[in-house]
């Protein structure tokens, strides 16, 4: 009768202890499986975005895949049974609960190719002004969205020819990196505003001074963009896109799309020297006919990756491509910094494309 009252005890227990898994079994596993999705696709894109950056140093073609699903089917097991043991001896059947608990993961990927409508618009589109705009109201330095962003400002160059594959001559960029200092410094002190007008159809500027080292900062601005301060010390501009239409107190403007962003990024990559002699890449060439040296642009000042013939350490991304590491050293922060706002702008530009292409579903086992 005792081992009866057990057996009946260990049972209910098992059974209690069943519906209690069954019951935690859903939030247990979010909780245990985000992270990890989270993470791995983090990791993939940022490699696949680096992966890219390299192909173009080598005029081999960037290829983009997007994660467009991720779709999880988990399911709960458990079994409970009972052994048992006869003996003829007094007190000698035995009976023994035997139970188990366990859960599968079985996660589906869905990757779609950029190309066609989607290619168009998240690729080689310029970024709009807004856009620009949003992100340096929005913690990012003009100096680093406008080194990249813009191309051309007015009569004022940033590095145009290196939007494309690597060219053969240093490009123009010294008179527009002047500007960035000079608005840079503005903004910080509060003397530049940005806004809309009331229709919500024009982005203006105002630039204001107060002061005479202020006054004389803001017509060197004045001298830059071609604009005058009144007699308030303060000028109102607007912002557009259309070269062919150039007026008095208007800033024209010309953006870069995702594509060019990164063929200016990847100019700045350290390439093996067998590289250089094997006729891989394109080395650039300053007046004097020596190799250029990429970071004294916009772009190449905040940005750089590096190479290495072995797996590096202390790395905050790294890709093995052509028998070489490439990669971003993880006490750079400057490289980190421009990498990330590159990889916001993608999300941003990628935000805009309705089209639906063909997909590529694969189980993960």
């Amino acid at each position: 009768m005792l081992c009866q009252n057990q057996f009946t005890l260990v049972l209910f227990l098992s059974i209690v202890l069943l519906s209690g898994c069954q019951s935690s079994f859903g939030p247990n596993v979010v909780k245990d499986t985000h992270p990890g999705y989270n993470s791995a696709i983090a990791t993939t894109l940022n490699h696949q975005m680096l992966l890219n950056l390299v192909r173009l140093k080598y005029r081999d073609e960037a290829y983009f895949l997007k994660v467009t699903s991720i779709t999880a089917s988990m399911s709960f097991s458990g079994n409970l049974g009972i052994s048992s043991s006869f003996d003829l001896a007094p007190g000698g059947n035995l009976f023994k609960p035997d139970f188990g608990v366990g859960y599968t993961d079985k996660p589906t990927i869905t990757y779609q190719p950029v190309q066609g409508e989607d290619f168009l618009k998240n690729v080689l589109s310029g970024i709009s002004l807004d856009a620009i705009m949003v992100l340096t109201q929005s913690g990012w330095s003009v100096e680093r969205v406008f080194g990249l962003c813009v191309e051309r400002t007015n009569d004022l160059l940033n590095a145009p020819t290196a939007s494309g594959p690597t060219p053969l001559q240093e490009p123009k960029f010294k008179r527009f990196k002047q500007l960035l200092l000079l608005l840079k410094h503005q903004l910080n002190q509060g003397n530049i505003e940005m806004g809309s007008d009331d229709s919500h159809t024009q982005i203006n500027i105002l630039f204001k001074a107060n002061n005479e080292h202020e006054i004389a900062e803001m017509n060197k601005l004045g001298e830059l963009l071609g604009f005058n301060l009144d007699k308030n010390h303060s000028a109102l501009v607007n912002l557009n896109t259309n070269f062919l239409k150039q007026e008095k107190n208007q800033i024209t403007i010309r953006t870069r799309s995702i594509l060019s962003i990164m063929f200016y990024l990847a100019q700045n990559i350290d390439i093996p020297i067998e590289h250089i002699h094997a006729g891989l890449v394109t080395i650039t060439k300053n007046q004097q006919g020596d190799a250029f040296n990429w970071s004294r642009t916009p772009a190449g000042s905040v940005f750089k990756i590096l190479t290495s013939r072995e797996k590096p350490e202390n790395t905050h991304l790294a890709i093995p491509y052509r028998d070489y590491w490439y990669y971003i050293a993880d006490n750079d922060l400057q490289s980190k910094t421009t990498f990330m706002l590159l990889k916001q702008l993608f999300d941003i530009q990628s935000g805009q494309t309705k089209f639906s292409g063909p997909a590529l579903t694969l189980p993960v086992r």
